[in-house]
């Protein structure tokens, strides 16, 4: 630990300013209180830096304002933009912050926080916050959809269904049980699609339920969609389910241990150009958000932001976590 401290303090000293963007309805509203305890954490981990760092908190007011305001801080010159909030907030500061110089901190503080799974940033307060000043900052590819970025994964079929359930949903349940609750009742309504998918220069044509284009590994609550996806090896891991519905029902759960992909009827491609088109106009999401319908086009961006990982003696490759480090 005195290692990664004294080479986070070097980092530090470059340091001046940080602005957390809070979204106070993230959680279904959970986060809202959790600010008394994401400043108080914030200030014990900088209590022996208040010379070399500033910081402020500033909260969402709607859908958007969060690309706003991290575009507001790239440009005022801030240093690092904590995203706290969910999928969808990171997904909003990533595209205030695409193509600027300044590093993306997160604060899981949603309902699903599958990308801070796959950073390997940890899924409490405390262990972000420390994540933040002591991880290191690691390149991410971005994948685009028309001009929306994603750092996550995107959706075609019956996940962009289940993810429209879950985000329009009144229910109290979080993460993992929101969206199973969400898979079940989302089951008896969808039929599976035609879609002829475009990888690269390669065409496909397939029937099922889903197909989903990951650059990281985690979606819906913590299921392994993609458990080889590495964040920034330059390719989308794209994969698509086959299965009608009752047996997508039936192996459903090994999808939480990423073993689904050992089934038959679930293809694993890989490309950094994806297109897919499907019988009849499905919603395609975007990091947990309905942003349009099929026919869509996924481009990759390599290396097109840096995160902000975990504290360095939590892995040595990064590979568990889905990414590769950075050398030391």
């Amino acid at each position: 630990m005195i290692q990664s401290r004294d080479v986070a303090a070097e980092m530090l000293s470059r340091i001046r300013r940080v602005t957390i963007i809070l979204n106070p309805e993230a959680g279904r509203g959970a986060a809202r209180h959790e600010r008394e305890n994401l400043e108080s954490m914030f200030a014990r981990a900088i209590r022996n830096l208040h010379d070399l760092v500033s910081w402020t908190v500033v909260e969402t007011t709607g859908p958007g304002s969060a690309t706003i305001l991290a575009r507001e801080a790239a440009r005022n010159g801030v240093q690092i933009v904590v995203a706290a909030g969910g999928d969808g907030t990171i997904n909003e500061v990533v595209n205030g912050l695409v193509g600027t110089d300044v590093k993306l901190g997160i604060v899981p503080l949603g309902t699903g926080n599958d990308f801070a799974r796959t950073i390997g940033c940890g899924l409490t307060i405390k262990e972000a916050v420390l994540s933040i000043f002591y991880g290191d900052p690691i390149r991410v590819d971005l994948g685009k959809l028309n001009d929306r970025y994603f750092i996550n994964v995107a959706g075609c079929g019956f996940d962009s269904e289940v993810a429209h359930r879950v985000n329009s949903s009144n229910s109290r349940l979080r993460g993992r049980a929101a969206y199973i609750a969400a898979v079940y009742h989302s089951l008896k309504d969808f039929a599976p699609v035609n879609m002829e998918l475009t990888l690269d220069s390669e065409r496909h044509e397939m029937n099922g339920m889903l197909c989903a284009v990951a650059n990281a590994r985690h979606y819906g609550g913590g299921m392994m969609i993609a458990p080889e996806a590495l964040l920034n090896d330059g390719l989308f891991d794209v994969c698509v389910v086959c299965a009608g519905k009752w047996e997508f029902l039936k192996s459903f759960p090994r999808v939480f241990k990423g073993t689904h992909i050992s089934h038959p009827d679930v293809h694993i491609l890989q490309a950094s150009h994806v297109t897919v088109r499907t019988d009849r106009p499905v919603p395609v999401m975007l990091d947990g958000e309905i942003l349009g319908e099929t026919p869509a086009e996924f481009s990759l961006v390599p290396e097109a932001i840096s995160v902000l990982g975990p504290e360095r003696e939590r892995d040595s490759t990064g590979e568990e976590f889905g990414y590769i480090a950075p050398k030391r």
